[in-house]
């Protein structure tokens, strides 16, 4: 490299063969002269003419447009055209004054290349710039313009401004790289996807300010953010390919896991519109649009960093819907929902918030977060109650963000709130916060539809206060009412019985009889609202009286004490 930059500068004080430009970004290249002596390139319609005294005897058809040259300007300097121009005379071609012809299709980068190309081979000048430089290298290769022909040749004099585009400046790098993109695989094959993906990583994993070509494609540098992230921006305008090289240049530079997995996360929101493939081109067939779709979500999947916490849980979920959607390899959609369940105790509930953009779905996509909690109990058999409570208060705070949603059904609902075994929930205060939410935004829901979501929720996993508000909850169905009503009696009874008080005959009796009434409502009958009311009057006689027994028990206390004192 050092070398080839070397000669750049020698050259630059020559006038023949020469590389010459003051801007980083541009060159003209004067090539060695032409064996002939010609005007300049003239076109006339889809043709195109070198303006000279002798006739022309070679036609090169580019694309729609054909070039009436002269072998002896073209040969001598391509190894490729020279062979063709061999193999059409040995057939009996161009014999007899006649003009040869030859078929160039697949030269990369096309018709404006091989201008410069016939303009480098007749002598003219020939201007470059970073974002023409890969293009015309290439077609360079592919015409085998090497100095075994003919000393600097084009090969060589693109080959060192290439370089020199590609590690000088950070703008020209993506220049270049994005013109990559219209001469493949030969770009890829020549390693200059490679070199300029190496040249990014090396300059995404310095300190921006270590230098001063750490500029974006305006030309300014990217500070806003973070001094960590400045690359973002500019390595997110790449397409997918050249973007895992990029990344797999910038893992082997050492740059943190967690800016990595930044950076797939940055990219991926700016070629995802929702999930609509900002690729999408009504020019380009359906089926291959999402053939596209799907190995590009395949291949973000498969370049994740494997380092622990180095990818968020809300990015991982994304992914997850996106493979949905474009149904990628169900093994590799398996492992990652796998990935985002060993997640989830480290998780908030705002991380798996993924928005939904159907007019009729929901705000939020729950099917994803059902499918994570269905994979977490897979792999948390062995874990401890503690670990899977973390995940049960998970969970519900979730369901307290999702419930609103007037479009959130019945059936998701109820599979999120059942997806996890019943000892994952130490206390339901926040699922009863989620369920009351829920029937309040959905007032429609017939008395049997109430009942079934509210089955997971326990009275004795509800603090004082939640009962309290439950057993005067009018959303809720009667039947749960009741039945926390009977169970507070029942602990009223066991209250003043540990005190070793006389109960009231009465008292106990209208106990038996509410249990005996929570049987009939087992057997499916529903309790009228007047003895709702009677139940919640004698609930709160049970209290007055439990409270005064307590006073009783106070004094009966004191003066103990104040008698073993004396």
């Amino acid at each position: 490299m050092r070398s080839k930059m070397m000669g750049c500068r020698e050259e630059h004080q020559s006038t023949h063969g020469s590389v010459l430009g003051g801007k980083p970004n541009h060159c003209v290249i004067y090539p060695p002269k032409s064996s002939i002596v010609a005007g300049e390139l003239e076109r006339r319609n889809n043709d195109w003419f070198v303006r000279t005294k002798v006739a022309s005897d070679l036609m090169v058809q580019v694309g729609d447009f054909s070039f009436h040259l002269h072998k002896l300007a073209m040969v001598s300097k391509s190894g490729y055209l020279n062979r063709l121009v061999f193999a059409k005379r040995s057939e009996g071609h161009g014999h007899n004054g006649g003009s040869l012809k030859i078929v160039l299709d697949d030269l990369p980068g096309g018709t404006n290349t091989f201008e410069s190309i016939v303009n480098f081979c007749y002598g003219f000048k020939v201007d470059v710039t970073a974002a023409s430089i890969a293009p015309l290298y290439c077609a360079a290769n592919f015409l085998e313009m090497s100095d075994d022909l003919h000393q600097g040749n084009l090969i060589s004099k693109t080959e060192a401004f290439l370089s020199f585009a590609i590690f000088s400046s950070w703008k020209d790098t993506f220049k270049v790289l994005k013109s990559c993109e219209s001469v493949s695989p030969w770009s890829k094959d020549l390693l200059i996807v490679k070199q300029c993906s190496d040249a990014i990583a090396w300059k995404a994993s310095t300190d921006p300010k270590a230098f001063t070509l750490g500029q974006n494609s305006n030309g300014n540098l990217n500070v806003g953010e973070s001094s960590d992230t400045w690359w973002f921006q500019d390595v997110s305008t790449l397409r997918i390919d050249h973007f895992i090289q990029v990344i797999e240049s910038i893992k082997r530079k050492g740059v943190k896991p967690e800016l990595v997995g930044s950076c797939m996360a940055h990219w991926t929101a700016k070629w995802f519109s929702g999930t609509t493939f900002v690729f999408d081109d009504p020019t380009i067939p359906k089926h291959l649009t999402q053939k596209l779709q799907r190995i590009t979500i395949e291949s973000l999947i498969n370049m994740l960093p494997a380092e622990k916490n180095s990818v968020s849980c809300n990015f991982l979920l994304y992914l997850v819907k996106l493979g949905l959607k474009i149904q990628v390899n169900s093994e590799l959609l398996s492992k990652l929902e796998t990935r985002i369940a060993s997640m989830l105790e480290q998780c908030c509930a705002q991380d798996l918030l993924v928005k939904n953009y159907g007019d009729k779905d929901t705000t939020y996509d729950v099917g994803i977060v059902i499918r994570v909690v269905k994979a977490y109990v897979l792999l948390a058999l062995k874990n401890s109650r503690a670990r899977l409570c973390i995940v049960g208060r998970l969970i519900d705070g979730y369901l307290t963000l999702i419930a609103r949603d007037i479009n959130l059904t019945l059936i998701d609902f109820k599979l999120l709130v059942d997806a996890l075994p019943t000892n994952a929930r130490s206390c339901d205060n926040n699922l009863y916060r989620a369920i009351d939410m829920y029937l309040k935004a959905h007032p429609s829901l017939m008395e049997e539809e109430r009942a079934s979501v509210c089955k997971a929720m326990e009275y004795h996993r509800l603090s004082e206060d939640a009962r309290q508000h439950a057993m005067r909850n009018g959303r809720l169905p009667l039947k749960i009412v009741t039945e926390f009503m009977l169970l507070e009696q029942v602990k009223m009874a066991r209250s003043i019985s540990a005190s070793k008080s006389n109960i009231n005959p009465r008292t106990t009796t209208q106990v038996i009889m509410k249990m005996n009434n929570k049987k009939c409502l087992e057997k499916g009958f529903i309790a009228p609202q007047k003895e709702i009311m009677l139940i919640r009057k004698e609930v709160e006689n049970m209290k007055m009286q439990l409270n005064q027994l307590q006073m009783c028990k106070l004094k009966l206390q004191k003066q103990v004490q104040r008698s073993c004192i004396k």
